[in-house]
Formats: structure tokens, C-alpha cells, sequence
């Protein structure tokens, strides 16, 4: 996935970027609300990690503006306002998940792959395609009951493929779900992942459609 995290603080800020990116998901980390819409405008994103206090302004304000313009991106608030009171407020603007600091980054990281898993359809960690059998909360695979590992990397392109089954995703697409705005993309970056996936799960788990990109394999 490609997600934008709005946070101020820096030290909370890179702790949950390194989180997200282990987990093998791109971020594009901002500190203020401008630069937030900036970043909403410029790149579609799969998941918004936001701080409702932010320099420039309010983070609930920022999720009402963008879900008034019809941007149903999931949200998760990141915030040290604990009340109840709070919580119904997030939730009611918008939110899709809340979460109060300090809080446990592997709780973070169970809760953005629900999230992830509403928005797409299938909130079943469980999934069965072929010979493969993948639990997706685990992020595990297992190939004819061996076990498959794969990097970050081919992690978060194999979900893409399973989150939109039959859908052909086009290379740049691919290519927005593994990088951030300050890294650089090298031409034949996908091609090679796509490689390196058919190697480990088969030969006909990912296809090619000529011009157009890649979708999951017809079995």
C-alpha cells in the first residue's frame, strides 16, 4: 500500500514511518495540514494515518474537508485525545480506525492490514487461490502446504494482486504502491518482482497483459 502519514512529532513520526515501511508498504510523511493536501492532490493513497493536532490546524477538520470533496481513502487517527468524547468525534467525521498514543506499533500495523482488508471486500484474513493458501494477517503463504517467503517488497505486490482479483493493475500503479515521493524507481523495478513472485508461488500466479500491465492468475 501507499500510505501518507500526517504527524508533527518527529521522534513518533519516524518510529511509525519505519513501522510501516518494514511492513513493507511505501510512506510519504508530512508534519503539516498544507502539506497533507499537497500531498492528497498530487498521489492516490491506500491509507491515511493522521494526528488530529496538527501545527496548522486540526486533523478532524482535514477529515471532514476531504470526505465532503468524496474521498473515501480509510483513515486511521493517531492521537493522544483519549476521550470518549474524542473517539465518537473521529468516528463521526470520518475515521475508520482510532487509535490513542502511546500505542503499540505492531498494534498499528494489525490494524491498518483490517482496515485494508474492509475497504477491498474481504475482511477474511484467509484466502485460498490455486495451490496457495494465504493468510494475509499473518503474512504468510503457503505453496501445496510448503511454506513461501517473500520479501517486503514482493509482499506488498502480491497483496495488491489479491486485494483487486481479476483487476489488471497497470505498472505505474504497482510502481505507486512501493515508492515514496523521495525515492527513485528504476525502470524495470516491477518487472523483476514479477519475476522473482512466479519463481516462488508458479509460473501462472501473476499475468502479464500485453500494453495494459499485470493481474492475479486465472487459477
Amino acid at each position: 500500500m501507499r500510505v501518507l502519514l500526517i504527524e508533527d512529532d518527529r521522534v513518533l513520526g519516524s518510529a511509525v514511518r519505519d513501522q510501516v515501511n518494514a511492513d513493507g508498504h511505501s510512506v510519504d510523511w508530512v508534519q503539516r495540514l498544507d502539506e497533507a493536501r499537497d500531498h492528497i492532490h498530487a498521489a492516490p493513497y491506500d491509507l491515511v494515518l493522521l494526528d488530529l493536532m496538527l501545527p496548522d490546524g486540526r486533523g478532524i477538520d482535514f477529515l471532514k474537508t476531504i470526505r465532503s470533496a468524496g474521498d473515501v481513502t480509510p483513515v486511521i487517527i493517531l492521537t493522544a485525545m483519549d476521550q470518549i468524547s474524542d473517539r465518537i468525534a473521529g468516528l463521526n467525521a470520518g475515521a475508520d480506525d482510532y487509535l490513542v498514543k502511546p500505542f503499540d506499533l505492531h498494534e498499528l500495523t494489525a490494524r491498518l492490514a483490517a482496515v485494508s482488508r474492509r475497504y477491498h471486500g474481504n475482511p477474511n484474513p484467509l484466502v485460498t487461490i490455486g495451490p496457495l493458501s494465504v493468510d494475509l494477517a499473518a503474512r504468510a503463504i503457503r505453496r501445496e502446504g510448503k511454506p513461501v517467503n517473500l520479501t517486503a517488497r514482493e509482499w506488498a505486490l502480491f497483496e495488491a494482486f489479491v486485494q483487486r482479483p481479476g483487476t489488471i493493475i497497470s505498472k505505474s500503479q504497482l510502481e505507486e504502491r512501493l515508492y515514496s515521493f523521495d525515492q527513485d524507481v528504476d525502470s524495470n523495478t516491477i518487472e523483476v518482482h514479477v519475476s522473482r513472485l512466479r519463481k516462488k508461488l508458479g509460473a501462472d500466479a501473476i499475468e502479464t497483459v500485453r500494453g495494459l500491465g499485470y493481474r492475479l492468475g486465472a487459477s
